[in-house]
């Protein structure tokens, strides 16, 4: 089946290279395949004024539901704001950021175009990166648009060669390269400069054989309308038909002279500039603009603030020229109007046509079209993930115990994810203590449920009466289960395990073994599952991997391995991970013999017989379970050989060495250990985690609990106290 994309980012390598024109020919072009397209603009320079291109769609594709949507919505950040996300240098929070934004957008429409920066931020020359590392984490494939504009055809391939290199070495997937902006007389040279693939016959394609298409440079899209001239120069217009102020302007003539001097230099489109107390010329160029033998100016421009009186109003109402009076002297004015370029705006009907042919002569419209709608990446960055995580945990919120609430760590994460609004919190600890640390850490927890597990409550008195009960067996008395609700740990277990919440996360400041051991005591085992293990959410530059068990079982028997797999392809679903099974060892196949890999051998044919549905690999060696050339050559007819995306490992020595030299040498952002096999999520932190460790495993830990009944709620509703409510 072929996946068709559901976006494209439209990224330029410089300024001015005309993005809204080809974004504006892209979106009509999609519009037999696209009902209710919607522009994203990521980061913008004014987030008060509203974005020519998201102003020209909305107009253009206007729907029921495009009129509905916030201006907002279309709009990511400033580049204010943007820098402020940008911690030395590290973009990963800011492409976090947006990337849930687009997460979002994507979610309810069918296409999304991005158009990425300016190159007007605070680095231009590192703008191309930017754009380059966003489409990779929207998953959206690329098309690149340089400017012509006064380049020679060599300057031209070079740029092109150039962007290329940026695009491919982030990962970009490219649909298009498009030179806009050439010079019309240039058109085939510039083809010819960038045509890298001889046997593409007339077809422009790079060395990768990608298209190359060529607009010329059309001055209409360039020229200034009389409206943006008002914008421009803070003016009014003062008379003037709506069409005659929508129009362009062709160039300008500053009026100095005599009458009979002025009006043979008036063109068809040019803007008169004079002051106000020429009546002559003001009137001349109203005369001319109605005669069928004389040029059509496009208005007049009374500088220094000038208006006419009524008399001369009257003379020139009629003819629906343009009259506009700014406070500006002559001088200022012209010269604020030199290097400014025209943009496409709704009213633009002149400007919109003409880009609308350039693109459809420039472009074979059928060719992109296909290559966009057929592009589509399946990608899934670190960043992609944790958006996408984040909104699930979003959609069916839950209630997750922190128990280590002394921790800045914690309070720092529960503060985030209070702003995400990712789940509902309850902190365990003095609510005084926790108000008290977080304001001095400048955090507000006060949307969290603080209870103090020391103090004496309902709730305590439920959970010890819980615990007594679950270890009768093993000669718990009353007091004693009343002793250990005391330990935060052992209190948020117990509210867990008796649905007063939903999950658990701790080992900020605890070891692994005094995390999970209350969770064995009282939440105990799944049916059917005798073993708790932990998996590892390996998110790679391109890619999500599972990797288990890294975590809790030291050497598992071959019946435990496979049971560990069954539970890790689960965890790997719930995820969005579709699960390809790699039985890992030190040997492929039959080539090897030995007692480990006989058990990985053994624990591959118990898999198989227990679940035929799982597309299963075994034993084999890690090189050949991930890499392509290396799984055809090693196991040729295997599906899962070189793709496999849940590797399970025959001991935990190898797991977690393994895991750990990914992470440190691959680059890969390690998610978890996510606790499998439990009967209600509780999850365990490393104790070098940081608060976006915490916060992802808080997630992953709602993500869980999905998939249990909801929690009852606290017993004694008096014993929660937030931090607010102590002050």
């Amino acid at each position: 089946m072929c996946v068709v994309s559901d976006s494209l980012y439209v990224t330029s390598t410089e300024p001015d290279a005309g993005k809204t024109v080809v974004a504006l020919g892209v979106l009509d072009l999609l519009a037999t395949s696209v009902a209710d397209p919607l522009v994203f603009r990521p980061i913008v320079t004014d987030a008060d004024a509203e974005d020519p291109l998201v102003a020209l769609v909305r107009e253009r594709y206007r729907t029921s539901e495009a009129e509905e949507r916030p201006v907002e919505d279309a709009v990511g950040l400033t580049w204010e704001q943007a820098r402020a996300l940008i911690d030395g240098g590290d973009t990963r929070r800011l492409v976090a950021t947006l990337v849930e934004r687009m997460e979002e957008l994507r979610s309810r429409s069918d296409f999304v175009l991005v158009v990425g920066t300016g190159f007007k931020g605070a680095s231009p020359a590192t703008e191309l990166d930017l754009n380059a590392a966003l489409a990779v984490n929207f998953g959206s494939p690329v098309l690149t648009v340089l400017s012509g504009h006064g380049r020679s055809p060599a300057s031209l391939a070079a740029a092109a060669r150039e962007a290329t290199s940026v695009l491919d070495e982030a990962g970009c997937t490219r649909v298009a390269t498009i030179v806009n902006r050439a010079d019309p007389l240039a058109v085939d040279d510039v083809l010819a400069a960038l045509r890298s693939d001889p046997s593409a016959g007339n077809r422009a394609c790079d060395a990768s054989g990608v298209p190359v298409y060529v607009l010329p440079e059309i001055g209409v899209l360039a020229a200034l309308t009389v409206d943006e001239v008002v914008t421009a120069l803070d003016a009014r217009v003062l008379l003037g038909a709506p069409s005659r102020v929508a129009r362009e302007v062709d160039d300008y003539l500053v009026g100095s002279a005599h009458l009979e001097t002025v009006l043979p230099l008036l063109a068809d489109g040019t803007l008169l500039v004079t002051s106000g107390d020429r009546v002559d010329l003001v009137v001349g160029a109203a005369a001319a603009s109605v005669s069928p033998s004389a040029p059509t100016p496009a208005g007049v421009l009374l500088t220094l603030g000038t208006t006419p009186d009524a008399l001369v109003t009257s003379l020139l109402e009629p003819s629906g020229l343009p009259v506009l009076t700014t406070p500006y002297d002559t001088y200022t004015s012209v010269h604020r109007l030199e290097g400014l370029h025209g943009r496409l705006r709704p009213s633009s009907t002149r400007k919109v046509a003409a880009a609308r042919g350039a693109f459809t002569a420039g472009v074979d419209v059928d060719e992109l079209h296909e290559r966009i709608r057929m592009s589509a990446t399946d990608a899934v960055t670190p960043a992609m993930f944790n958006a996408r995580l984040l909104a699930r945990a979003r959609g069916d919120r839950r209630t997750i115990v922190l128990p280590e609430s002394q921790d800045e760590r914690v309070l720092r994460a529960a503060d985030e994810l209070l702003l995400l609004d990712v789940a509902d919190l309850v902190l365990l600890g003095d609510p005084e203590a926790v108000t008290a640390r977080a304001d001095q850490l400048g955090v507000d927890v006060s949307g969290a449920q603080v209870i103090d597990p020391a103090a004496s409550s309902a709730l305590r008195e439920e959970l010890a009466s819980a615990y007594a009960k679950a270890r009768a067996h093993r000669g718990v008395t009353p007091e004693q289960a009343w002793d250990v609700t005391g330990d935060p740990t052992y209190f948020g277990t117990l509210m867990v395990a008796t649905s007063h919440a939903d999950g658990m996360v701790a080992g900020a400041t605890h070891t692994t073994a005094a995390t999970i051991r209350p969770a064995l005591e009282v939440i105990r085992t799944a049916p059917g599952t005798s073993k708790v293990s932990g998996a590892f959410l390996m998110c790679l530059r391109d890619h999500v991997l599972v990797f288990a068990d890294c975590a809790v079982n030291l050497d598992p028997t071959a019946a435990e391995l496979a049971e560990i797999a069954t539970t890790t392809a689960e965890t790997a679903s719930a995820f969005g991970v579709d699960p390809r099974v790699a039985m890992v060892s030190y040997s492929t196949g039959s080539s090897g013999a030995g007692a480990d890999v006989d058990k990985v051998r053994e624990a591959t044919a118990l898999l198989a017989d227990a679940r035929p549905d799982l597309p299963l690999a075994g034993p084999i060696q890690y090189d050949a379970a991930v890499d392509p050339s290396t799984g055809a050559s090693k196991m040729p007819d295997n599906p899962v050989a070189g793709r496999a995306t849940v590797l399970i490992f025959p001991d935990l020595n190898t797991g977690n060495t393994t895991y750990k030299a990914v992470q440190r040498s691959g680059g890969a952002v390690a998610v978890g250990p996510v606790l499998q096999g439990l009967r209600r999520p509780v999850n365990d932190l490393s104790r070098g985690c940081t608060v976006a460790d915490i916060v992802s495993t808080v997630a992953i830990t709602a993500v869980q609990a999905q998939e249990h009944p909801r929690r009852e709620g606290p017993a004694d509703p008096s014993a929660v106290q937030s931090p607010r409510s102590q002050r």
